[in-house]
C-alpha cells in the first residue's frame, strides 16, 4: 500500500474522495467528533427518485435549510409563509385577482404589501427581484391593460420578475396525455423549470375545472402542486371561488368550492369577504394556518377597500375590525328575502291582495313595498 501510494503522480493523493481519506484516518487513530459527523453525512445514501419516501433522521429535519432563507418567512403577512401552498377565495368580482396581482408585484420587487403590525414584520426583509409566475385563467389582455394602465398616468411599470401567463389557443399538445390535467401539470412544471421561478400564483383552479370530472381535475392538480411544491422549494398560491354563499354567516372553509377536496391539500387558506354594513369595503379573513398562528380570524379581520388613484388598481389597507360588524344582520336579511318575493309574484302577474295573502302580509305592506321597488308606476 505504501509502495503503491509513494508511486502515485504529485497532488494525485489529495485527489481521493473525502469519504476515503477518512476511512483511512480510523486506521492510525480515532476520529474528532466532527469528522465522525462529516463520515455519517457522506455515507448517508441520498434518495433515490424512485423512492416513494425520504428518510432521515429527526434531528436533521431541525437544521437550517441549504439556502440559509427563512423557512417561516411570510411572503404575505401572516397568511402566506414561504414553502407553503395556500389558498385565497372569494366570491365572484369581489376582488381575489386584484389582490393576488398585488401581492405578487410586491413580491417581484421584494418591499413589503402592507403594514400589518408586528406580525407582518418578517416580510420586510424578503430579498429584492424575486422571479413571480402568475398564470391567469381569468382576464382578457384588455381586461387586464384597463386594471393596470390609464389615459392620464400610462402603463404601470411591472417589475422584470412579474411574469403573466395565459392559455395559448394554438396548443395542441394535450392530446399527447390521457388527461387534460396531467397536460396541464406537466405544462406547470415545464415553465417553472425553464423560468427557474419558486414563486407561482395560480388564478384560478376553479377555471380548469370543467364537465363530469370538475373535482378530479382540480384534486389531480393540487395533488401535482404540492408535489413539486417539495421537489422544487415552492410557495403556491392558489386562487378558487366560493359558491353562492349567506351574507349573514361568517366565512369558514366550508364556503370554499369544494372545500372537502381542496382544502385538505392547503398548507394555510384565506378569504375575502364584502361588507354588508358599509359599501365598497373588503376585508381578509385567515381560514387554515400551519406554520403560523391565527392572528386575523374573526375578531380581528382586515380591512381595505379597493383604489386606482393612478394607474395601478389595488386595495388600500384600512385597519383591523370584528367580522360580525360586516355581516348582514337577519332582520336585513329577512327584509331582503321578503322583498325579493314579493317582486317575484308580482312579475309573475299576482294582485296585490294574492300576494298578501300568500306571505301573510298586509294589503298597504305589499303595496309599500312594490311601490319603493318601482313596480307601480304613480304618475
Amino acid at each position: 500500500m505504501n509502495n503503491y501510494h509513494s508511486s502515485l503522480p504529485a497532488g494525485m493523493a489529495s485527489a481521493r474522495p473525502v469519504e476515503i481519506e477518512l476511512i483511512r484516518s480510523m486506521s492510525r487513530k480515532p476520529l474528532s467528533t466532527k469528522q465522525n459527523n462529516q463520515l455519517n453525512d457522506l455515507l448517508r445514501s441520498p434518495a433515490d427518485s424512485s423512492d416513494a419516501f425520504i428518510m432521515k433522521p429527526a434531528a436533521d429535519w431541525l437544521q437550517t435549510p441549504a439556502d440559509g432563507q427563512d423557512a417561516t418567512a411570510t411572503l404575505f403577512g401572516d397568511f402566506w409563509y414561504r414553502g407553503e401552498l395556500c389558498i385565497l377565495f372569494a366570491d365572484t368580482n369581489v376582488g381575489k385577482s386584484v389582490l393576488a396581482v398585488q401581492i405578487g408585484d410586491s413580491l417581484s420587487r421584494g418591499e413589503p404589501l402592507w403594514d400589518l403590525g408586528a406580525a407582518g414584520n418578517a416580510e420586510k426583509a424578503m430579498p429584492a427581484g424575486r422571479q413571480v409566475l402568475y398564470f391567469d385563467f381569468e382576464l382578457s389582455a384588455a381586461q387586464f391593460r384597463k386594471r393596470y394602465s390609464s389615459d392620464s398616468y400610462g402603463n404601470y411599470n411591472f417589475a422584470p420578475g412579474f411574469t403573466r401567463l395565459v392559455f395559448n389557443p394554438d396548443a395542441d399538445g394535450a392530446r399527447k396525455f390521457a388527461s387534460y390535467a396531467d397536460y396541464l401539470n406537466n405544462a406547470i412544471e415545464n415553465v417553472l423549470v425553464a423560468s427557474g421561478a419558486r414563486i407561482l400564483i395560480i388564478d384560478n383552479i376553479t377555471c380548469l375545472r370543467s364537465g363530469t370530472e370538475a373535482a378530479t381535475s382540480a384534486v389531480s392538480l393540487m395533488t401535482k402542486l404540492q408535489a413539486i411544491k417539495q421537489q422544487y422549494g415552492l410557495s403556491i398560491l392558489v386562487l378558487a371561488h366560493t359558491p353562492k354563499r349567506n351574507p349573514a354567516k361568517p366565512i369558514s372553509r366550508n364556503d370554499l368550492q369544494g372545500s372537502k377536496m381542496l382544502i385538505n391539500f392547503a398548507d394555510s387558506a384565506f378569504a375575502i369577504g364584502e361588507s354588508q354594513t358599509s359599501n365598497g369595503l373588503r376585508y381578509l379573513k385567515q381560514i387554515k394556518q400551519r406554520s403560523g398562528t391565527q392572528i386575523y380570524g374573526a375578531e380581528n379581520v382586515c380591512l381595505c377597500r379597493m383604489v386606482k388613484p393612478c394607474n395601478f388598481l389595488h386595495f388600500e389597507f384600512s385597519g383591523h375590525g370584528h367580522e360580525a360588524t360586516h355581516l348582514l344582520h337577519y332582520t336585513e336579511q329577512q327584509r331582503k328575502l321578503t322583498e325579493d318575493r314579493i317582486a317575484q309574484l308580482h312579475s309573475q302577474g299576482h294582485s296585490l291582495r294574492t300576494i298578501a295573502a300568500e306571505t301573510g302580509l298586509s294589503h298597504g305592506t305589499v303595496f309599500r313595498v312594490v311601490r319603493r321597488l318601482g313596480k307601480i308606476d304613480l304618475s
